[in-house]
C-alpha cells in the first residue's frame, strides 16, 4: 500500500502527512493487520519512496523491453 499525492504538494503538507502515517503503522493492531494482509509495514520516507518507485519503473522496463512488449 502506498500514499502518494500530486506533484508540487507543499513539503509541510507532505512531511505532516508521512508522519501521522509512520505514527500510525507504528500501532500494534496496524502491524498485525497489514501482516496478516501480507504487508510489510515500512513507513519510509518520501524520498525512500521515490527511489523505490524509479527503481522499480526501470526494473519493469527492462522485463517490459526483454519480453518484446508492445502497446496495441
Amino acid at each position: 500500500y502506498a500514499v502518494l499525492a500530486p506533484a508540487g504538494t507543499p513539503r509541510a503538507v507532505v512531511d505532516r502527512v508521512n508522519q501521522e502515517i509512520a505514527a500510525v503503522i507504528k500501532l500494534p493492531d496496524v502491524q498485525s493487520r497489514l501482516i496478516a494482509d501480507g504487508v510489510e509495514p515500512a513507513g519510509n520516507s518520501p524520498e525512500e519512496f521515490a527511489a523505490m518507485i524509479k527503481r522499480e519503473l526501470a526494473r519493469i522496463a527492462k522485463i517490459i523491453k526483454a519480453a518484446g512488449i508492445q502497446v496495441e
